[in-house]
């Protein structure tokens, strides 16, 4: 369950008209490129790169997972997915999320296309077999819902806001294809970081995952992870008012799992008030 395949799972509104007018040329721009290193009780299984863009209020974002130290000596998967969308005020609008992954002998796709808030069209392989214990995801269920990897992009509604507990109030509404599910944040405090490519604060939020529909309740993996003890600390991407995740810890049966940044190169607006390497 937490395996490279998960993680690449983990990573509509009239405001949106005043997003349209922005032009080219008025549109600042900022992006990220980052390592991260993927651990599970101290030993690295995988590495993963993140790449994101924003020009004005449409983002796009790439990530990429691949088996790494003793992760290559066990058969824990790869893939990439790559998303894009729009930010409105604090929210994200996604439009089109794509996923695909291979783990355990077994290919994994995901094509999500969205607008005003619904799904337009979806394609999801392989399907879930037929369980009658498991809750039906309805279309209420992904209204307004975002894909795993636009959940990585976070914005506030005021650059004042962007290392207070106001960058943890949230809670992300997340679709990957196959289950919906909430992960709520909750304000924690901050931290210094430094030697990785970004040498300042990063604001700390205690994270919980909140089952919705898709997965079947009496399942052991399920009733763990919504007791399961989660950490995510975030990051400014060069833009004050976005923050992106700098680490994600969470406990498992097997140790924590840990998905920490090794190296980040931020560029943009905003980006100064952080030394770069």
């Amino acid at each position: 369950m937490f395996g490279l395949t998960s993680f690449g799972r983990l990573i509509a509104l009239p405001m949106l008209a005043s997003a349209l007018l922005i032009s080219p040329a008025e549109a600042k721009k900022s992006s990220i490129g980052g390592l991260y290193s993927i651990s599970v009780a101290g030993f690295k299984i995988g590495r993963g790169t993140l790449s994101l863009v924003m020009q004005g209020n449409a983002y796009s974002a790439k990530v990429n997972v691949e088996p790494a130290g003793i992760g290559t000596l066990f058969s824990t998967g790869k893939g990439g997915a790559e998303a894009s969308g729009w930010l409105v005020g604090s929210k994200v609008v996604p439009s089109k999320y794509r996923m695909a992954s291979h783990a355990a002998n077994l290919d994994f796709f995901v094509n999500l296309s969205q607008g005003s808030g619904s799904i337009r069209s979806m394609e999801v392989a392989p399907q879930f077999k037929p369980n009658p214990e498991r809750i039906k995801v309805t279309k209420s269920h992904t209204r307004n819902a975002i894909d795993p990897l636009s959940a990585a992009v976070m914005p506030v509604r005021r650059s004042k806001d962007s290392l207070g507990p106001k960058a943890c109030s949230r809670k992300l509404p997340i679709f990957d294809g196959w289950t919906r599910f909430d992960i709520k944040l909750s304000y924690q405090g901050t931290k210094e970081v430094s030697g990785r490519g970004y040498d300042g604060p990063v604001v700390v939020c205690k994270a919980q995952w909140v089952p919705v529909a898709g997965h079947r309740p009496s399942k052991a993996s399920v009733k763990y992870m919504a007791k399961a003890n989660m950490e995510v600390w975030v990051a400014p991407m060069g833009r004050n008012n976005v923050l992106i995740p700098y680490r994600i810890a969470v406990d498992t049966k097997n140790g924590r799992l840990l998905v920490e940044a090794s190296k980040l190169n931020i560029e943009g607006e905003g980006s100064d008030q952080a030394a770069r390497r």
